[in-house]
């Protein structure tokens, strides 16, 4: 968007590799809907929906406790594969919590969505982001990026993304440089440390990672690294000696995934990092299970990795 973010507003951009008829389909579609709508572990059931100025869709979410959340969605503005504008979060107890307008481009076979939440004020904001990111609701647009996946190439993927408040060659930096790599991509509660680091096309690393309870040891191969958009490699667990092995804790996990990450300025002084992750080689039908089945608890590791690089970031300022 042109127009800098007011104090009152919540701004996301999304990217997807998908034509913007697919997107806008995934969006209205209520039987699409149904696949990705809410944060990871949520189901939704469509009572009814009618795609208007004026109309409303009326549903309710599930969540993974058995808690159900009545919504009901009052639209202002639909302008096919171009613009939303509705009220969310309004049920028969509760007026709205916020206007959303959602705009739809479509550059080169892909779509870029950019979603605005304005809010009554600057704190209803700030308290509504805090609930977002600790109900993990960012998620959504995770899982319709994967079900775009699924439907335009038939591959399971797993996605996730953030964005960092620092310009986009810092944040690269912190990715492929690989003393800054160290500080902050462990999961929580656990340190690394690299054998060896060649982060570059045709590179390749070893490293370690653990506490005092248990150590796993990993190794990548970089396919593409380049400054400062992306960083594609394969990665696999192997043991101490560096023999491919499996995940410690999950004899089931795929021997190889493929992660590809893209960098990309938002602002210039904001970049959104988005992982894409997806088994590469040969999977029997219960390690593509296992993948599958693993997908919140990646959330839960990637978020941790991001929660510390947020801090680190932070601290460079």
């Amino acid at each position: 968007m042109a127009n800098k973010q007011k104090e009152n507003e919540l701004h996301l951009v999304r990217y997807y590799d998908a034509p913007v008829n697919a997107v806008w389909d995934a969006w209205t579609d209520t039987a699409q809907a149904a696949q990705w709508w809410g944060p990871r572990g949520f189901t939704i059931t469509t009572h009814s929906k009618d795609l208007r100025p004026g109309g409303h869709w009326n549903y309710t979410m599930h969540g993974p406790d058995g808690v159900d959340y009545p919504n009901i969605t009052t639209y202002f503005e639909v302008e096919e594969q171009a613009k939303l504008v509705y009220d969310h979060g309004a049920n028969e107890n509760q007026p709205p919590l916020f206007r959303v307008i959602v705009l739809f481009s479509e550059k080169n076979g892909k779509t870029k969505m950019e979603m605005t939440m304005a809010l009554a004020n600057k704190e209803a904001a700030q308290e509504t982001e805090a609930f977002i990111k600790k109900a993990n609701g960012y998620s959504t647009w995770d899982r319709l990026g994967e079900y775009l996946e699924k439907e335009e190439s038939g591959k399971e993927a797993f996605i996730i993304n953030r964005s960092f408040d620092a310009p986009i060659d810092v944040v690269f930096d912190a990715w492929a440089d690989p003393a800054q790599q160290v500080q902050w991509v462990s999961p929580t509660g656990t340190t690394m440390e690299f054998f060896e680091a060649d982060i570059r096309t045709g590179g390749k690393s070893s490293y370690k990672m653990g506490n005092d309870q248990f150590t796993m040891y990993g190794r990548a191969s970089y396919i593409k690294v380049e400054r400062p958009h992306t960083l594609i490699y394969t990665q696999q667990f192997c043991d101490k000696d560096g023999n491919v092995s499996r995940h410690p804790m999950a004899p089931t996990w795929p021997e190889t995934m493929l992660t590809h990450i893209t960098f990309t300025a938002v602002e210039s002084d904001k970049t959104l990092v988005t992982v894409h992750w997806e088994v590469t080689g040969p999977a029997t039908p219960e390690e593509m299970q296992t993948f599958i089945d693993g997908r919140s608890s990646m959330t839960g590791g990637w978020t941790g990795s991001f929660d510390k690089l947020e801090q680190y970031l932070a601290g460079k300022k």
